[in-house]
């Protein structure tokens, strides 16, 4: 289920690109399954539409998703497309971290802690 954090400092449409990347790595949307519309997704999250339609924008130019004229998005096949972008966006935060001054000890242990 496509979501996103209000409390999350991280744009919105970069959270629901990673909302969707968890759902595909986590077997929740498969191969070939149909996104909801821009327009519908909006009106379930209470976002405008132009903000899901810059995330699939994006998934799309990733390879993550396609698009079909009139027809919608859907799940592409990913080959660990999905994997890669959360790795990518988790190193991007743990680079944020450790430039915070961030103990790397520290962000170990979270990592463990969260098993």
């Amino acid at each position: 289920m496509i979501t996103y954090d209000p409390a999350d400092r991280a744009p919105i449409f970069e959270q629901l690109c990673r909302s969707v990347c968890r759902d595909i790595a986590g077997g929740v949307l498969s191969e070939g399954d149909k996104l909801p519309s821009a327009r519908e997704l909006a009106k379930q999250l209470g976002l405008n539409p132009n903000t899901v339609a810059k995330a699939y924008g994006q998934l799309e130019r990733d390879g993550i998703i396609y698009s079909i004229p009139g027809k919608g998005c859907f799940v592409a096949k990913h080959e660990g497309k999905a994997n890669e972008k959360l790795t990518e966006d988790f190193r991007r935060a743990v680079r944020e971290a450790l430039d915070g001054g961030a103990d790397p000890q520290e962000l170990i242990d979270i990592i463990r802690q969260m098993k």
